[in-house]
């Protein structure tokens, strides 16, 4: 089973732009399709981006759609999350994930990273 870290995160002004990465342990990544996820104080977690397998396809939730973009290099057992124009609302702990299925709902995945905070100020 793969295990993931986060990182990545960090404190930055509304319209600026951060890249999260999520590293993975083991040589099953490319079988994995990833996800990233986010969760704010007292709010349930919501999805970001997901890409399959091979990275061909990707797909995002509307509130970061033209903003965020994910990729991933399965040489490096890595994906990523580029985030720009990062608005307030954008903060929250982002979560990666990893899973046998190209989907948008967090019981989707089954292996978690511990996650990274990422803070937008006005």
């Amino acid at each position: 089973q793969v295990q993931l870290v986060e990182s990545g995160g960090g404190l930055v002004q509304a319209g600026g732009s951060l890249r999260l990465s999520c590293a993975a342990s083991g040589r099953t990544f490319g079988s994995y399709a990833m996800g990233w996820f986010r969760q704010a104080p007292g709010k349930e977690r919501e999805f970001v981006a997901t890409i399959t397998r091979s990275g061909g396809d990707t797909s995002y939730a509307d509130s970061v759609k033209g903003r965020f973009s994910i990729s991933r290099d399965n040489a490096k057992n890595t994906v990523y999350l580029q985030m720009n124009s990062l608005k307030p609302e954008d903060t929250a702990v982002y979560y990666c994930a990893a899973g046998p299925l190209f989907g948008r709902r967090p019981g989707e995945y089954d292996t978690w990273g511990q996650g990274t905070q990422v803070t937008v100020s006005s």
